[in-house]
């Protein structure tokens, strides 16, 4: 099994992205990228180890920063065109025989760590679970910050819902399903965070890479959905954060969000 890091430069919400300084709880200034590998890192020894880190990225900046951090570095084209696609082509270029391929988002630095030994334990569970990845159910805080997003106009996170079985219906950066701005309806929030963090088989990739983005993919800017136009199920696996605050960084106005919550945790 192995653990790809995708990440780019040219981030047309926020360049330069993976390298921006996040400050923990007691101010040390670590890279974007740094605090990526770090949570890969406590993922990979919570799942009980024995899994390969690559960073895969197109630019030698973010390259150096991954090799800076002890990170394996694995060189992808200018051309992928989201986090999906890199990370295969990634798989592709180094040969890599994994099982399981995570691919944990390079803007997802508060990844709790046995989010991923949860997502390998699904798949383990049911051989036809092609791929699958994390829905936290979100508190009134996070629904708080969904809806500010896009009352302010900003793309933020992402939501989903999914049917008895889990198997997702339906990926957004709107804030599904719709609960008229109120977040908690008859005392539950029903609403469910995508956590940016994926486990493929390898012929999950392979299908992936040969089908062209859809409407609904181009529409939302959401890999994931490239699945679920082509028919082609996504499992999402249900989790707790344990206490855990979570967001990821998409927009620079998420900086302060996440180092609140860097403090928070007592992370530094």
């Amino acid at each position: 099994m192995a653990v790809v890091i995708p990440a780019r430069y040219a981030s047309s919400r926020f360049p330069a992205k993976p390298l921006a300084p996040l400050r923990g709880a007691r101010g040390t200034a670590r890279s974007l990228l740094e605090r990526s590998v770090i949570a890969a890192r406590r993922a990979i020894e919570d799942a009980g180890g024995g899994m390969s880190l690559f960073v895969a990225t197109d630019d030698t900046r973010i390259a150096e920063e991954a090799r800076r951090v002890g990170a394996g570095v694995i060189m992808t084209s200018e051309t992928c065109r989201n986090g999906t696609e890199r990370v295969a082509e990634a798989v592709a270029a180094a040969a890599l025989d994994a099982e399981i391929v995570v691919n944990l988002q390079g803007d997802a630095p508060l990844t709790p760590p046995h989010f991923v030994a949860a997502l390998i334990d699904a798949m383990r569970r049911d051989p036809a679970v092609r791929v699958a990845t994390p829905a936290l159910r979100c508190d009134a805080e996070a629904v708080k910050n969904l809806i500010a997003d896009r009352a302010a106009g900003r793309v933020g996170a992402t939501t989903v819902v999914f049917d008895r079985a889990g198997r997702a219906l339906y990926f957004s950066k709107e804030v599904l399903p719709f609960t008229n701005g109120a977040g908690v309806v008859d005392g539950v929030v029903p609403v469910f965070h995508h956590v940016g963090l994926y486990a493929y088989r390898a012929d999950a990739l392979a299908a992936y890479t040969a089908w062209a983005p859809g409407p609904l993919e181009t529409l939302e800017g959401l890999e994931q959905l490239r699945f679920l136009e082509n028919g082609h199920p996504v499992q999402t696996v249900e989790l707790d954060g344990r206490g855990a605050a979570f967001w990821e960084l998409n927009n620079p106005s998420d900086v302060a969000l996440i180092e609140s919550y860097l403090a928070r945790m007592g992370i530094d």
